[in-house]
């Protein structure tokens, strides 16, 4: 527990840092980098588990796929036909570098990891990505973005806190055995309040329409996915025989044990900021 303290201590403080000297930009690069180590760790878990999917490509168009927001929003370059590019790319790769009994599994498995972990991802980049004629300044998406930063992480730690405290009732015990619905229900008052909290901090920069009560009612469906996505983590870990998907992260694991809850949280916290814009 004390290294989990203080490497997320240091990762809060690297995040603000990044945020307040290099804004947007700081911000589409953090997302990028989480997102392709995270990519980088599911391919591994893949691999383990029997998949052989193509690592190298993958973390390529990963990263485009990521990217791909600020990439047309600064040089006009649409990212719409990355996936389609990629299909038609690894079906070529996999009748030449992989044996019949592997070819589905190394296409089904490269595809998900970018569908799953870099398409999603990329909902973070939108989030932050000024668009034309925009109505919100470039802050305040930073400031939205984080929003769905802290109510996703913060709901862990609301989650692991109470289930500790007070935790009875398994979740999922053949996913993940330490996970309770008292501390799911602890998780999503946790975020609330931080959700609620950050809108306040924020309220200078972003649309008046994102009141901290407001902001408090939005982060309960965020943070519930945010569970949901912790739980399909343990599922693919389970399926490679893994505990953790890296060791990167002293306390806390690889990068895919610190993004995990990210995954489903940046689309969904996407759709509901857009009725801000």
């Amino acid at each position: 527990m004390p290294k989990r303290i203080a490497s997320t201590i240091v990762l809060w403080i690297l995040l603000f840092a990044v945020l307040w000297f290099f804004r947007t930009n700081g911000a589409v690069a953090a997302i990028a980098a989480v997102s392709v180590l995270t990519l980088r760790e599911f391919y591994r878990l893949m691999a383990a588990s029997g998949h052989a999917p193509f690592m190298g490509l993958g973390l390529i168009f990963g990263a485009l796929i990521t990217l791909s927001p600020w990439i047309e929003a600064r040089y006009g370059i649409p990212g719409d036909p990355l996936l389609a590019l990629a299909v038609v790319v690894l079906c070529v790769r996999i009748i030449g570098e992989r044996p019949p009994e592997k070819r589905v599994e190394a296409l089904s498995s490269t595809l998900f990891g970018l569908v799953y972990v870099a398409l999603l991802l990329q909902y973070l980049v939108r989030i932050v990505t000024p668009a034309p004629g925009d109505t919100i300044p470039a802050d305040g998406r930073l400031v939205l973005c984080l929003w769905v930063v802290a109510v996703a992480k913060f709901c862990d730690v609301g989650a692991l806190l109470t289930g500790l405290a007070i935790g009875r009732h398994k979740m999922a015990p053949l996913t993940s055995p330490k996970k309770t619905w008292e501390g799911a229900a602890g998780g999503v008052v946790v975020a609330m309040g931080v959700g609620a909290l950050v809108a306040w901090l924020g309220r200078s920069v972003i649309p008046h329409s994102m009141t901290p009560l407001r902001a408090a009612l939005l982060a309960a469906p965020v943070a519930s996915v945010a569970i949901l996505s912790d739980l399909v983590e343990s599922v693919i870990k389970r399926r490679a025989d893994h505990k953790d998907s890296g060791d990167g992260v002293p306390g806390i694991g690889g990068m895919f044990d610190l993004s995990d809850s990210l995954i489903l949280a940046a689309p969904v916290g996407y759709l509901l900021l857009q009725r801000l814009a």
